[in-house]
Order: structure tokens, then C-alpha cells, then sequence
């Protein structure tokens, strides 16, 4: 089983909708038995909060089920149980690499590197750019290098 976790800032934006997408693509490939996919936050401050409306009306639009989904912090135990930590922007990064156990930082994985034209690039949070259709676009364009990769 291969463990993947999509974090952002408050899990209520880039990060669900990260989940949402692989979610789809990991069911498209008839992979649910051998991959496991969750999203959380480096913030405690959405916590127990759904998705962004912007982020739910885009996901519906694009048939995306987030309706179980609620904003959580990253603990411990998520370090311990991903084998990818996939998060949208070096804050992010920075922030995962300061709370992870020193043995788990070479899970944590800016998104957008997997797009060799993309390396180092971020996905601007659209709670505050209000562009969540370009986030999804963003997202759709990295999760299937994602999925080759841990596939592969």
C-alpha cells in the first residue's frame, strides 16, 4: 500500500481538491486496493472546517465527492503513515520540514516538481488569489505525473 498526503495551509482550498483529483485518478486506474490518499493542514486554524465554497463549487462542477471532507492539522502519525507528502508552495514546504521527524523530510515533495518546465514553481493559494478553476487546471495538469511516478 502507498500512502499519499496532500498538504497545504488550512486544508480547505488547494489541498482537498489535490485529494479530490488523485482520488478520481487513482479510481480511474483501478488502484483503491494499493493506494491510499488523505489531505490535512500546516495550520490548525480551518480545523474541523469544509472545503472553501469556491473550492466545493469547483469540485462539484468537475464531479469531484468532498462531501466527507474536513479540514484536520498534520500530526505525527501522518508523517509516519505517507510515503509522499505533496504540498503547493515552499511555505509549505518549510513548515513540513520543521515539524517532521528528521527520518520522514525526504517525503515532503513540492507539487508542481514533478513537471520538469514546472520545478520550484508554487500553486498560489485561491483563498486569497479567488482563482480556484486555475487551481484545479494547476492540480489536473500534476496529479497524473504523480500517479506515473508512484506507479511507476
Amino acid at each position: 500500500m502507498t500512502n499519499v498526503l496532500f498538504v497545504c495551509l488550512g486544508n480547505i482550498c488547494r489541498s482537498p481538491m489535490a485529494e479530490a483529483i488523485f482520488k478520481n485518478l487513482v479510481a480511474k486506474a483501478g488502484l483503491q486496493d494499493q493506494i491510499q490518499v488523505d489531505s490535512c493542514a500546516t495550520s490548525s486554524e480551518e480545523e474541523g472546517n469544509p472545503p472553501h465554497p469556491g473550492a466545493r463549487k469547483v469540485m462539484a462542477a468537475h464531479g469531484l465527492d468532498y462531501s466527507y471532507m474536513h479540514s484536520r492539522p498534520i500530526t505525527e502519525q501522518d508523517f509516519n503513515w505517507a510515503d509522499y507528502i505533496i504540498t503547493m508552495d515552499n511555505q509549505n514546504v518549510f513548515n513540513l520540514t520543521q515539524m517532521a521527524p528528521a527520518a520522514d523530510r525526504n517525503k515532503i515533495h513540492l507539487c508542481l516538481d514533478i513537471l520538469p518546465d514546472n520545478r520550484g514553481q508554487e500553486i498560489p493559494d485561491p483563498w486569497y488569489t479567488h482563482r480556484f478553476e486555475y487551481t484545479y487546471q494547476v492540480l489536473q495538469s500534476a496529479l497524473p505525473a504523480w500517479l506515473d511516478k508512484i506507479t511507476g
